[in-house]
């Protein structure tokens, strides 16, 4: 009776350790951000690693609930469920309060750039080294080289990288309508993948001009351009010319544009312009303007991302007099090679390889271990075809060792992408996604890449073996609230504001006179000074990648 007793006892003071440690200090019972094992789960058997636990997620992107389909797929193989939070109004406003706060939530995913780094300066960000290497397998094997490129500058790593790993994809081009193409005898390289040449390419805007001055009424322009995307712009005739993010010069980074090959691309913009090719209305065009004039009829080209002429090939196919034709009436993108560069070596596909987001833990997770399981089970390449194909035998099946997706959600996507989405859950949450293709050769992007249009294929064709990884020159400038990110303020602000007056200049001699002007202001504003941090960064870089 005694030995009965005493273990009545000890029962008892177990239980109220239980309860106390199962209350905040208001009273109230709480089990977020910690996992919750009772006795009934564990005498069902159930692995601690699966235990129940629920983690705060800040996501700049998507701000839904967390639970559709494959969402409650993936809390049945970790055991994690979310409340997630996103702001209502601009992101980084939210990332700075939240930081000056300290009102930190477990997880976050963060634009890689001055934030990211603020996060992790201000310590809000926990080091992930020593979780991964107990407890991140999958990370270790999807990952690889790439942890040691997104390592901080103290050898640790602080976040995941998202849309990682360097893709062969297309970026930018020279968009032309390809029915008019034909028209005007480009012959088989319509779609035979092969460049054009300068002397090529401007032979077609002058026959277009010769032949079409006007189209239902209305004057044509041989090209105009989206004035609220330069960088589309400049990205698409850098590319031409091979121009890289910086001119490297001996052991010496500079800025892209003192490189020879920039003042040679203004020159040719300039004569576009002079020529009478270029839309004399392009440096103040919006982004509806020009999709309207795209899907007019009556523009031949333009420079762009190929992906951003969706509208206006959907209005031309519409309209197209010939619907056995349709696809013929868009814009297609082509490679265009400046005298003297290897069509190789050209750079009209800049990709990071270091992706778009940055997801980490903060010091607020109580429970890291649990959520360094959860980031490797969505990083493995299960979890990467379940967030991003949906559920094996509802989504999607395996045949012949391929993954195979199911017609019913193509079709679902291309009738309504975002209301689909959020039905099933494919591709609603994008964390810790890998670009390329799976183990089979089939592409962790279903939607972005399993399917392709005529467009995209023709794109890939002619561009993507211009692609080329940026991520050695990511982020090399000064950093943020110095007097330096201020002259690097400045200094952009003086090479966006030169840029449509050298290309709009009367001739090519005024061009080179506004471009050395433009020299001489970014002299005063500090580019020489900007160009030694950019040095030593890339160096430190280099060094810390070995």
């Amino acid at each position: 009776m005694r030995e009965k007793g005493h273990f009545r006892f000890t029962g008892l003071i177990v239980l109220l350790m239980a309860l106390l440690a199962g209350c905040s200090s208001n009273g109230e019972p709480t089990n977020e951000g910690k996992a919750t094992n009772t006795p009934a789960a564990e005498e069902e058997g159930e692995a601690e690693g699966n235990s129940p636990i629920k983690f705060t997620f800040f996501d700049r992107n998507v701000g839904d609930s967390f639970d559709n389909l494959v969402v409650k797929k993936i809390t049945e193989q970790t055991g994690v469920s979310l409340e997630i939070q996103q702001p209502t109004g601009n992101p980084a406003e939210k990332l700075n309060l939240m930081l000056a706060s300290n009102d930190l939530p477990d997880l976050m995913a963060i634009s890689r750039g001055d934030i990211l780094d603020k996060y992790i300066a201000a310590g809000a960000l926990i080091p992930l080294n020593d979780l991964i290497d107990q407890y991140g397998p999958n990370i270790k094997k999807m990952y690889g080289d790439m942890l040691n490129k997104t390592r901080h500058t103290d050898g640790k790593n602080y976040y995941l990288a998202n849309w990682y790993g360097l893709e062969q994809y297309p970026v930018f081009g020279f968009m032309m309508r390809m029915d008019v193409m034909k028209e005007l005898g480009a012959g088989v390289k319509v779609d035979n993948g092969e460049p054009f040449t300068v002397e090529e390419f401007v032979g077609l805007l002058k026959s277009f001009k010769e032949k079409y001055p006007a189209i239902d009424g209305k004057p044509t322009m041989a090209m105009t351009f989206n004035g609220e995307n330069m960088g589309a712009i400049s990205g698409t005739f850098k590319g031409m010319y091979g121009i890289m993010p910086y001119y490297e010069t001996g052991n010496e980074l500079k800025s892209d544009v003192r490189d020879p090959k920039y003042l040679d691309m203004i020159k040719f913009m300039n004569s576009l312009y002079t020529q009478g090719f270029i839309d004399p209305e392009w440096a103040t065009i919006k982004t509806q303007q020009y999709e309207q004039k795209m899907a007019s009829g009556s523009v031949f080209a333009t420079t762009d991302a190929f992906w951003n002429l969706g509208k206006p090939n959907t209005i031309l196919k519409e309209e197209a007099a010939d619907q056995s034709k349709k696809d013929e009436s868009q814009f297609y993108p082509y490679k265009v090679v400046a005298p003297g560069v290897d069509p190789q070596k050209t750079t009209f596909g800049p990709k990071n390889s270091l992706g778009w987001d940055g997801i980490g833990i903060t010091t607020k997770n109580a429970d890291p271990v649990r959520a360094i399981k959860f980031l490797d089970f969505l990083a493995s390449e299960e979890g990467q075809y379940l967030m991003m194909w949906g559920i094996e035998g509802t989504h999607w099946d395996m045949k012949d060792g391929k993954h195979v997706p199911r017609p019913e959600v193509l079709e679902g996507f291309k009738k309504d992408w975002a209301g689909y989405s959020t039905e099933t859950g494919i591709r609603k949450w994008t964390w810790t996604v890998k670009n390329g293709p799976g183990s089979d050769g089939t592409p962790y992007d279903l939607i972005g890449r399993y399917e392709t249009d005529a467009v995209a294929k023709l794109a890939i064709k002619n561009l993507a073996d211009s692609s080329f990884d940026t991520a050695l020159y990511d982020n090399l400038g000064p950093s943020g609230g110095t007097p330096e990110a201020i002259m690097q303020t400045k200094v952009g602000e003086t090479i966006n504001k030169y840029f449509p007056r050298m290309v709009m200049a009367p001739s090519e001699a005024d061009a080179v006179k506004l471009y050395d002007t433009m020299m001489k202001e970014l002299e005063t504003a500090g580019l020489a000074k900007l160009e030694k941090i950019y040095t030593d960064n890339f160096n430190k870089r280099k060094e810390l990648w070995n």
